[in-house]
């Protein structure tokens, strides 16, 4: 049987992915998306349900950046994964997290369907505050507490939402306008050495 490898160490089983700098990017950005998610899960919090919603900060950014879809696995990697890290998964908390992630990339979804160019940074962080809020206090009172006094937390929550989700969107501004230089520098520094 010649042209056949006779022993374990002449044979090539691993597979290699190739991988981009931008691949590498959505990744770090996941990473840190999980890292905010478990960081604001140990922070008190004034109000049930009612935190600053940093991650997603992470998901606007990776959507105005790599589209809808990339957004989806990044907002998905960081609730399952986030949940199964601090404990929480498949209990009440991950619902809540995972109904309001849900209804945030819904609205994405939708933003990603209007004419021309859509609302910036700082709009779609609040319909994406906003969708995460209701998301999170429908499936609370649907599954956990079917109650219509809960509705009477309805506008402090959804106040919360739209102060939140502004400060969010000015983070995520900041963000891109850091991201869009280090690019540029980074262009240029090529450039140079091509030269």
């Amino acid at each position: 049987m010649s042209g056949q490898p006779n022993n374990a160490s002449e044979r090539k089983t691993g597979i290699t992915i190739k991988t981009t700098q931008e691949d590498h990017l959505i990744a770090w950005l996941a990473a840190l998306a999980i890292a905010i998610h478990i960081i604001e899960s140990v922070l008190p919090s004034p109000l049930p349900g009612v935190k600053p919603g940093l991650a997603n900060v992470i998901t606007i950014a990776v959507f105005i950046l790599y589209g809808w879809r990339t957004a989806v696995w990044v907002t998905m990697l960081r609730v399952l994964v986030g949940s199964i890290l601090i404990g929480t998964f498949l209990s009440p908390t991950f619902m809540l997290s995972f109904s309001g992630a849900v209804a945030s990339l819904i609205v994405l979804w939708l933003a990603s369907r209007l004419p021309g160019e859509g609302p910036g940074p700082i709009g779609l962080c609040l319909i994406a505050a906003m969708a995460h809020m209701s998301g999170q206090f429908y499936t609370a009172y649907l599954l956990f507490i079917p109650h219509d006094g809960l509705f009477k937390l309805l506008p402090l929550l959804m106040t919360a939402a739209v102060v939140f989700g502004i400060i969010s969107g000015i983070i995520v501004r900041s963000m891109l306008q850091h991201l869009e230089k280090r690019k540029n520098d980074t262009t240029a520094q090529q450039n140079e050495q091509e030269k």
